[in-house]
């Protein structure tokens, strides 16, 4: 049996904004955080934990202002984010973020397949690809393996988001980020989306890390999850004791180290 190795560190990572002023805000003080190859890890937390700054340092978007960060073992600390890129697949909450509206489905996939290679599609996309494409679509159980000259603008929020999730998993990725990929659609396409995540997931053992507001999600969902607060975790659980949980349990949490609940987190 293959010994796990760890996909995702961050060690002593600090992030502040506006340093100095009266807006300065500490988003990430000297965190710490292991992922290990495979692993589904959850994330939770009140508003302003520093969940959406840990995605965010995590892919390049902002710099650190300490620390370091690795991916697969390799130093990215001082990586851009477009070379960052190669290593990530990524599904933010907004729908209309992944794909391009004015391309075709099938282009939009292409584009993803050809990721690391030139990216051209002047040579057209190759009957292998398209049944490879058509292959992939039926999966999401939308019809789109009959629409793939369709753009991709014209589709719903939930098909362009099983959408951008296909797209982000046909190339292994080394770290699948999901940041509230659910949480701008309705509760059927949502639970749809969701259920079609865990899927891939454990189909190409991804390591994967979601940030949620959903805590009965949070606990459903992969191996391992961790609470944030005022930019450090404040809760690590996994295995069977995870497993266990209840949102009772994970409410009780929030209200003992006096996080701020957000309504969002409460309603759901």
């Amino acid at each position: 049996m293959c010994e796990k190795r760890p996909m995702l560190e961050l060690k002593g990572v600090g992030k502040t904004f506006n340093r100095g002023s009266v807006n300065e805000k500490v988003a990430l003080k000297d965190f710490d955080l292991t992922v290990e190859e495979g692993e589904f890890l959850t994330v939770i937390g009140g508003n302003g934990a520093g969940k959406s700054t840990f995605m965010n340092v995590v892919c390049g978007t902002y710099p650190v202002d300490e620390g370091k960060i690795f991916l697969g073992g390799h130093d990215v600390t001082r990586l851009p984010e477009y070379r960052r890129a190669k290593y990530l697949g990524r599904v933010f909450q907004d729908p209309m973020m992944g794909t391009s509206p004015d391309m075709e489905i099938q282009e939009n996939l292409a584009l993803a397949y050809r990721r690391g290679k030139v990216r051209s599609l002047m040579p057209g996309i190759r009957k292998a690809e398209k049944e490879f494409f058509r292959t992939q679509l039926a999966r999401l159980g939308l019809g789109l393996e009959e629409r793939m000259t369709v753009k991709a603008g014209l589709l719903s929020g939930g098909q362009r988001q099983s959408l951008t999730l296909l797209m982000a998993t046909l190339k292994k990725p080394d770290l699948l980020l999901l940041d509230e990929h659910t949480a701008a659609l309705d509760p059927k396409t949502a639970a749809k989306v969701l259920a079609f995540t865990e899927e891939i997931a454990a189909e190409n053992k991804l390591t994967t890390v979601m940030v949620t507001h959903n805590m009965a999600d949070a606990i459903r969902c992969g191996n391992r999850l961790i609470m944030m607060q005022e930019g450090r975790i404040i809760y690590d659980v996994s295995g069977e004791e995870k497993k266990s949980l209840t949102v009772e349990d994970l409410l009780e949490r929030f209200r003992a180290s006096a996080g701020e609940l957000s309504d969002r987190m409460i309603l759901s």
